[in-house]
């Protein structure tokens, strides 16, 4: 069974999703991939135990302060690939950014291959379902692009704004997707 219940945060709206002991989802409405890693039924359950320490967590996060990840208990859907990558995601300080060149070769070098797809880090970046408490809104292109935000761009630079990132050097490209 997969539980849900809603927070509202300085960004709209989040759907939160667990199996009951770990956060399996967090999505902005409106985001690309909404719930695509949730094949089952979600019935909503707001009092439960892991649902308080998330909001516990993003209140902490809004307010500036800088919890751990390793505060709570995450168990995002996905394959071998997509998982190195999202745990790759959970190594970015607060407040830094990397680019999806440098996750493709941190893949490659964990990996014991050559070289890694920066296109299909940007896959799995994208289909990041625990949005935030895994911050692939840290990962920009490698020419300073804010690009590939499935939330959508807006709320990326609110993120980044947030943490207070140095935003000198990145823009917002003409014609932007998320992957």
């Amino acid at each position: 069974m997969v539980y849900s219940t809603k927070y509202c945060s300085p960004l709209g709206s989040l759907l939160l999703a667990s199996n009951g002991e770990s956060l399996v989802g967090l999505w902005m409405d409106g985001q690309k991939y909404f719930g695509g890693t949730v094949t089952e039924a979600m019935a909503e359950k707001p009092d439960l135990p892991l649902f308080a320490a998330a909001r516990n967590w993003l209140d902490a996060y809004f307010a500036g302060r800088k919890p751990a990840i390793s505060d709570l208990s995450l168990a995002p859907n996905g394959g071998a690939f997509r998982t190195m990558v999202w745990n790759i995601l959970r190594e970015i300080p607060y407040g830094e950014i990397v680019t999806y060149g440098e996750i493709a070769r941190i893949v490659a070098a964990r990996t014991n291959k050559a070289s890694m797809s920066g296109q299909a880090v940007g896959g799995a970046v994208g289909h990041n379902p625990i949005s935030i408490v895994i911050p692939c809104h840290r990962v920009v292109g490698s020419n300073g692009s804010l690009t590939g935000y499935a939330g959508g761009i807006d709320r990326k630079i609110r993120l980044l704004e947030h943490e207070g990132v140095d935003r000198a050097g990145l823009f917002v490209p003409a014609k932007s997707a998320a992957p």
